[in-house]
């Protein structure tokens, strides 16, 4: 199964849902395309079971990271704060879990940017883990609209779904400064920037 579920993300992120058949999975695996039907009614399903595989393990880490910065925070988190526990506990997956991470997050980005159907598929498997940052946000601002936490979480989520995407854009028009692959780099940034925006945001529609 986890060959299946393997071969099934890889081809996924690189083509997409509807340039994928279960033939071309079976084909990958080495295997007849019937052991594949014996396990998923429709290749629907099978994306669901390659998305939600990955899906649960990177909400639980980042749900207790969130909960972890909380304590330690003791009643007065920062904006970096938070953010560090929600995208660097995230990034930590893409850094150090090999080619089937990177191969989930291409995949990550595809679905988050597919409002067809994909939006349904991170609603479900996320709204939990966002709205636990929004809280600890909401917190560590208390003086800022709600809907400018919610706009600033829309451009973190934006920045992070082209970073997973390694759409190699930022290699070319850097000059092979910056590299696509690059996730230790984007941590070490990424929350400091983010925090930044929303900081400056806040302030700024508060003096409004």
């Amino acid at each position: 199964m986890e060959q299946i579920l393997d071969a099934a993300e890889y081809l996924f992120s690189k083509h997409g849902l509807y340039g994928v058949t279960l033939k071309d999975v079976a084909k990958r695996v080495g295997v007849h395309h019937t052991l594949l039907n014996y396990y998923f009614e429709d290749k629907n399903k099978l994306f669901e079971a390659v998305f939600s595989r990955r899906a649960l393990v990177t909400s639980e880490r980042r749900m207790k990271a969130l909960d972890e910065y909380e304590t330690a925070a003791a009643g007065k988190p920062s904006v970096e704060g938070a953010l560090r526990a929600f995208l660097d506990t995230d990034l930590d997956l893409y850094i150090e879990g090999g080619d089937g991470w990177k191969n989930y997050a291409a995949l990550g980005a595809q679905v988050a940017n597919t409002p067809e159907w994909g939006a349904q598929l991170m609603d479900e498997h996320f709204d939990p883990v966002v709205l636990r940052l929004i809280g600890l946000l909401k917190q560590a601002l208390p003086d800022c609209a709600a809907e400018d936490i919610f706009w600033g979480y829309h451009f973190v989520t934006g920045a992070l779904m082209l970073t997973l995407a390694r759409t190699g854009r930022i290699d070319k028009l850097s000059d092979g400064l910056c590299k696509s692959e690059d996730f230790a780099a984007v941590k070490e940034r990424m929350a400091t920037f983010m925090a930044a925006g929303f900081l400056a945001v806040c302030r700024q529609r508060s003096s409004a």
